[in-house]
């Protein structure tokens, strides 16, 4: 069966590079293929002349875009800046920047995770909302000067599963309302300043178990549950104007067999149909393993209604699928017609970013300022803080090992060990630093069990024990015997320093907890 791929959108942006032809000039088809699909690109790489000589490549082959991992900050926005004089229509360039865009580029600020931020900001207080959007904004102007024209922030997931292995402090919030409210200042923002904010992981990863880095989460929950709580605040996002939508590698039973990122029933149904979403319609990446089992999953996003193949595993090969499925079966020519008519217009609409001063000193000021703001003292037993000699207090390392050797608070502090070292308790107090991290194919957001008894039984043995979780705030509540917790959101030296001048009493604590913990004991 012939089919036409003449896609007729009436766009000077596409028919600049895709001009009407016929379905035996495969070149044209190509490009469009290409169009769709949002490639990695190495910051560390550039340096290299094979590797920048191979995006220039997919530069010229039209490709769609570039997400950008690692690399120094200036280094980067000249090379933006090259690659986009190169391209014949302008390149999404986008970035996981939910920590700032220090999050991925050296010598750009680093933000604190998003639940952080929910814990520094009280949305009832009207300084505090203005130091959000002030935040916010700090981020949007780093990633403008830089050239980052697609940041894929806010997470709009809701951290309903405490063991959630890669959601966890990603998301604001275990309250689908609490969620809403401050993602929907993200979307204002970023909107505002011409990017395209990009809320995910639709429709909804915080009540997962699994990595989908590493499988295939599966969410068994009545339609009815998932529209009242997880799709709450994308539906939320979709009203203020969110420019795109990422798809979440998740099956729902309830509305599909199928991965959401798959699922013509998700995509096309749920989200365009059911709750009206116009805009860019983004895939997670699709590198990710869960999604092993089903086959060309470029093929099938497409198919199912995606506008945006993110991160493929390599673009060349993906449009070669992209290809042989086009001549095999077909692709239907409105689906992909309309999939370019939106990124043409997401493209044309980045002409209204506004250049603003990226201040990256103050930048950094208002990070320490939020970091501050945002530790939770959790449970106090009376009497024990301030810590007035904390040079007596004995540190005990727990968790992810990658913080103990750098950590600063060896500098302010007695004795430092990790748990496993601990024969005796020498000092008053003890203070437990357990650090955890959510990050990709590393599938925990939690301690072993061992360490966890380990550190029990010291509680039992100090005079005063402090328990302090730098990452997930849910490890406090495996020590209900201790007699202060803390929660610090994440294991930077920021977060560490911040937490030293709160027990000191040189700050006060002013965090709130965003998420619901076991209740505990009174302490006595």
């Amino acid at each position: 069966m012939s089919r036409t791929f003449v896609v007729s959108t009436g766009c000077d942006l596409i028919n600049c590079i895709m001009p009407d032809k016929s379905t035996s000039d495969l070149s044209s088809l190509e490009r469009k293929f290409y169009q769709l699909i949002i490639s990695r690109l190495d910051g560390d790489k550039i340096r290299l002349q094979d590797y920048r000589e191979k995006i220039v490549g997919l530069v010229k082959k039209g490709i769609g875009g570039f997400i950008i991992f690692g690399g120094e900050k200036d280094e980067m926005k000249t090379f933006i800046a090259e690659i986009q004089a190169l391209a014949e229509v302008p390149l999404f360039i986008a970035s996981d920047i939910e920590r700032g865009v220090g999050q991925q580029l050296r010598g750009a600020t680093h933000f604190p995770c998003q639940m952080a931020i929910a814990a520094a900001v009280d949305r009832n207080n009207t300084e505090n909302a203005a130091l959000l959007e002030s935040a916010v904004a700090a981020i949007a102007a780093e990633a403008v000067d830089i050239g980052i024209n697609f940041p894929f922030i806010p997470v709009m997931d809701v951290n309903l599963n405490p063991d959630n292995p890669i959601i966890c402090t990603r998301a604001f919030s275990d309250n689908a309302e609490e969620v809403e409210w401050y993602g929907l200042r993200y979307v204002e923002v970023l909107e505002n300043a011409g990017l395209i904010s990009c809320p995910k992981h639709f429709p909804g990863h915080g009540d997962t178990s699994v990595d989908s880095h590493i499988a295939l989460p599966v969410i068994s929950k009545s339609a009815g549950e998932l529209m009242h709580t997880d799709v709450l605040p994308f539906a939320g996002a979709i009203k203020a104007g969110a420019g795109s939508i990422m798809i979440g590698h998740l099956t729902i039973p309830s509305l599909d067999s199928r991965p959401a990122s798959l699922s013509k029933r998700v995509i096309t149904g749920l989200l365009r149909e059911g709750l009206g979403f116009r805009g860019l319609v983004v895939t997670d990446a699709l590198n990710m393993n869960a999604l092993d089992a089903f086959g060309k999953a470029s093929v099938e996003a497409l198919h199912a209604g995606a506008d945006v193949l993110l991160h493929p595993a390599d673009a060349g090969i993906t449009v070669s699928e992209l290809m042989a499925e086009a001549a095999r079966n077909g692709i239907d020519e409105g689906l992909l017609g309309a999939a370019l008519k939106r990124i043409s217009d997401a493209k044309a609409g980045l002409q209204k970013i506004r250049s603003a001063r990226a201040g990256y000193p103050e930048h950094r000021e208002l990070s320490s300022r939020i970091v501050l703001e945002s530790i939770t003292l959790v449970r106090c037993k009376e009497g024990v803080l301030p810590v007035e000699n904390t040079g007596a207090v004995q540190v005990v390392f727990a968790g992810d090992e990658k913080f103990f050797g750098k950590s600063p608070l060896k500098n302010h502090c007695g004795s430092v060990a990790p748990v496993a070292a601990i024969r005796e308790v020498k000092h008053g107090t003890i203070l437990f630093a357990v650090f955890t991290s959510v990050a990709a194919w590393e599938g925990s957001s939690g301690i072993e069990e061992e360490e966890r008894r380990k550190i029990r039984e010291i509680i039992g043995k100090a005079k005063n024990s402090i328990v302090v979780s730098f990452g997930s705030p849910y490890v406090l509540r495996h020590f209900p015997e201790a007699d202060i917790l803390i929660a610090a959101y994440e294991g930077t030296g920021q977060a560490q320093e911040a937490v030293m001048k709160c027990l000191r009493g040189e700050a006060g604590f002013k965090g709130r907890l965003p998420v619901r913990l076991d209740n505990f004991p009174p302490a006595k």
